[in-house]
């Protein structure tokens, strides 16, 4: 249709995208889990650049607190599926094709889900679904684009087949009370629609074979500094690659395996300040935070501005870093062995510190 051909013009006179780019993108199923505010920042984009075939995963229905975020969807849609309010706006946009599927990503379902697509975006922002995608997506042999928000940052990663996955950079999941959620945390709306449109970015990047995909690396954005930085990363040569690795199956397992070295308990670190063996402490919270309470003797290195700061922190002393619950500093970990600074995470942050080790720390 001509007037089809005219709507893609300005992406197909793109150095190296061409009309081939948009054969690539006419053709394409891309399966996208959740329609939330990732999803609200992917769909639209994917629609709008001419995806052949969108599928959407939720299960979720439409909430007054979704909407600053998730612009997917008004205030005439609360109370109704998310699946459904998707496919309205999206065919309003002239999605060529949308596949709804008001159900859950589980491990029952997701061969399944996975089966008719050329490519998974998983917009969940959760972790259990995050490492059931990545490992259900390997076990497929098809392209992974992942990315996650919280508060006032994101990151965002791609996986092709073969090369590292999101358990070589996080090998299991953190233990699900330490996740800082946004009906917790909160999340600025900005922040989502950066990520989500790094997401989109990439995935139109692996469909039409255009630049280089964000495979080996992740892309961090905080917003409070105006940052992007780079993370690299391997295959992780201890890891069992004959099967994809389960998650803990409880929370006691998450809580006290440490077989990697990647993580200590609070009696471990309780007993090497009573000893009064060297450790440095690395509080990776927010300044805020570490005002209303910190571990005594801990130096203050904010998430985002690790990267930087980590060729002055001194690989000789052991390095232990922790935040609220235990979260951002496993990310703090990842970062640190990067530079070449040996790290491990406190397991449940200073919340775990101030009830075991240190009652009389706050917490909030």
């Amino acid at each position: 249709m001509p007037d089809r051909a005219l709507r893609y013009v300005r992406q197909v006179t793109l150095p190296g995208f061409g009309r081939d780019g948009q054969r690539r993108l006419d053709g394409a199923r891309v399966l996208v889990i959740g329609a939330g505010g990732l999803g609200s920042a992917v769909l639209p984009s994917l629609a709008a650049a001419g995806v052949g075939v969108l599928g959407i995963v939720d299960d979720d229905v439409v909430e007054v607190t979704n909407l600053h975020r998730q612009l997917l969807h008004g205030p005439a849609d609360v109370g109704r599926p998310k699946v459904e309010s998707a496919r309205s706006t999206l065919t309003a946009l002239g999605a060529a094709r949308v596949e709804t599927h008001d159900a859950r990503f589980t491990a029952e379902t997701a061969d399944a889900f996975l089966a008719d697509y050329d490519l998974v975006v998983d917009g969940s922002d959760n972790y259990e679904t995050r490492y059931l995608t990545n490992d259900v997506a390997a076990r497929a042999g098809i392209p992974l684009v992942w990315g996650a928000v919280s508060q006032y940052a994101g990151h965002v990663g791609v996986v092709l087949p073969g090369d590292p996955d999101y358990r070589d950079l996080f090998p299991a999941p953190p233990d699900p009370a330490g996740v800082l959620t946004c009906e917790i945390g909160g999340v600025l709306p900005t922040v989502v629609a950066v990520i989500g449109a790094t997401m989109a970015t990439e995935t139109i990047k692996v469909l039409t074979g255009i630049g280089t995909p964000l495979s080996g690396r992740i892309t961090t954005y905080d917003a409070l500094t105006a940052r992007f930085r780079e993370i690299p990363f391997t295959h992780d040569p201890e890891r069992d690659r004959t099967s994809p690795a389960a998650p803990p199956t409880s929370e006691e397992d998450t809580m006290t395996d440490t077989s990697d070295s990647r993580e200590l308990d609070v009696r471990e670190l309780q007993d090497l300040v009573e000893d009064g063996r060297p450790v440095q402490l690395i509080d990776v919270r927010e300044p805020w935070e570490a005002e209303i309470a910190a571990i005594d003797g801990s130096r203050l290195i904010p998430l985002g501005t690790l990267s930087e700061a980590a060729a002055g922190i001194d690989p000789s002393v052991p390095v232990v870093a922790y935040c609220h619950h235990g979260m951002r500093s496993q990310q703090a970990v990842e970062i640190l062995r990067a530079a070449g600074v040996p790290a491990r995470s406190l397991v449940g942050g200073i919340d775990a510190w101030s009830r075991i080790a240190d009652p009389s720390v706050a917490r909030y």
